[in-house]
């Protein structure tokens, strides 16, 4: 609190508080602060009354019931949202924020969302059955399947007559033509509804017919969409071993099939878009993987060429080895010649020194040449057997190198990959040729079953504009009353004007 010094005759200083005055538009500004902060998003229920919804599209009126009553605004980009036409005395449910408008400081509520009353019965239900399913974990973030990365057949549970079924085979047509589709036709509102979708989807489990499968209806309010939050729904897809796709309505619909779905799409397109890839990304793809496929062999060829190169280099030649273990034995005798005859010199040397000692030495005589005789015959057979050992051990040198050299080697590896690559290559063009097969047939029945042939022949289809029904008589609609009229390039947004019938 803010204060004021003063000095009195005695210089001594007191304080005293000053008054914190508001203008009316802080204390306005303020207030509606305290109040956002206080309440976040809540729903309340009651009548509306003083009902006004000028030219700039807001929508204004006051929601009461017994005992009070609130102003309430909502605005132009929130009520485009709105499925009917709000009236006084209609009975609704509203999710708002709470405020003040600080024009006139006045309590208000800014409508967020806006539902009628028996939709908020349906949204109890529906919390209800959300919160208990969530409890047993059929929610579980470890019960999600993987959605295979290339399916070969994609299942779709949903209504044939539906603009769903449409979406999703356009885009399926553009992205991968080569898929399968299978259609389990159900009705996708009304009362055995929900009954068919839980069966179509059994039996596509039962079946195991396609690898992906879509459950799938078109956007629509609470009570359209009521079949996919049905438990019997919820509990067949959880049981289901094929991976499950939810794309119910449009993006900011949520139903209890998306929570227990393996993945949920935001529109049918969506759905489509994640369960199968781009062909032409695809088909890169194998491309790409061809190329690196080539290099990588010409990369490993070459890396086995300069190792052959290298190993080459590093082993000397046959002949060399051959000609040193000659000149080796070559050495080897010359050595043992030079020992035999300084062996031979030095016993000649003692028979002349003890024969110049000794008379009559004969009989000693004879002994020493006896000794010589012998020690030149074990002399010969060692000079024989060492002989023999070393031309053994180039005969097994020799044999050796002729298993080392690399070139046998080099051409069985050589043919080994001219086979793969010709196989690899007739197989591709097999696949392609297979492929494209596939996709003019299904060109072929697609274009067969088109709706879109008609409309080329200048035909139209009037629908109406709320519940997309297709018109077959003139007393089906009401003047005043909107129609689309589908051509064959474009809609048109019509108002009926007169009924002939």
């Amino acid at each position: 609190m803010a204060s004021v010094v003063s000095s009195d005759s005695s210089n001594t200083l007191a304080t005293r508080p000053v008054k914190e005055i508001y203008v009316v538009s802080r204390l306005v500004r303020e207030a509606r602060v305290a109040l956002e902060g206080s309440f976040q998003l809540v729903w309340v229920e009651g009548e509306i009354s003083n009902l006004a919804m000028p030219g700039s599209g807001h929508v204004y009126f006051t929601l009461k019931d017994e005992a009070a009553q609130v102003r309430c605004a909502m605005f132009k980009t929130r009520n485009r949202n709105i499925r009917f036409t709000p009236q006084n005395g209609m009975q609704v449910l509203l999710r708002v924020r709470v405020t003040l408008y600080e024009g006139r400081g006045e309590f208000q509520l800014v409508v967020e969302h806006m539902e009628e009353a028996g939709s908020g019965a349906l949204q109890h239900a529906y919390e209800a059955l959300k919160h208990r399913l969530g409890e047993e974990g059929l929610f579980d973030q470890a019960y999600k399947k993987l959605l295979p990365s290339l399916p070969a057949s994609i299942g779709i549970v949903s209504s044939p007559d539906g603009a769903a079924v449409h979406d999703i085979l356009t885009v399926l047509n553009r992205r991968f033509p080569a898929a399968n589709v299978i259609l389990y036709p159900v009705a996708v509102q009304g009362g055995d509804s929900a009954k068919q979708i839980a069966h179509a989807i059994d039996l596509a489990n039962i079946r195991q017919e396609c690898d992906v499968l879509i459950v799938s209806r078109g956007g629509g309010s609470l009570e359209d969409l009521w079949s996919f939050n049905d438990e019997k729904v919820a509990r067949a897809i959880f049981a289901c071993e094929i991976p499950v796709i939810s794309a119910v309505g449009h993006e900011v619909d949520f139903t209890i099939a998306d929570f227990v779905a393996d993945v949920r799409a935001p529109t049918p397109s969506a759905a489509a878009e994640l369960a199968v890839p781009d062909a032409i990304q695809w088909l890169a793809k194998i491309y790409s993987y061809s190329q690196r496929l080539h290099l990588l062999v010409a990369h490993r060829l070459q890396n086995e060429r300069r190792h052959i190169n290298y190993l080459q280099q590093r082993l000397p030649q046959p002949q060399v080895t051959i000609n040193q273990q000659m000149q080796k034995i070559d050495r080897l005798q010359q050595q043992l010649k030079r020992n035999s005859l300084h062996i031979l010199n030095d016993k000649r040397q003692r028979l002349d020194y003890w024969s110049v000692r000794l008379k009559h030495p004969q009989e000693k005589i004879e002994i020493q040449q006896y000794k010589i005789a012998a020690l030149a015959a074990r002399l010969q057979q060692t000079i024989q057997q060492e002989q023999e050992r070393v031309e053994a051990q180039y005969k097994a040198l020799k044999q050796r190198l002729q298993l080392k050299m690399p070139l046998p080697m080099i051409n069985n590896q050589q043919t080994t990959v001219r086979q793969l690559q010709k196989q690899l290559d007739a197989a591709m063009h097999k696949r392609l040729i297979q492929y494209k097969a596939n996709l003019g047939q299904q060109i072929r029945t697609l274009a067969a079953v088109s709706p879109l042939n008609t409309l080329e022949r200048g035909y139209s289809i009037a629908t109406l504009v709320n519940s997309g029904r297709i018109l077959h008589r003139a007393d089906e609609v009401k003047p005043n009353q909107h129609i689309n009229v589908r051509l064959e390039r474009g809609q048109l947004k019509c108002e009926i004007i007169e009924v002939k019938k």
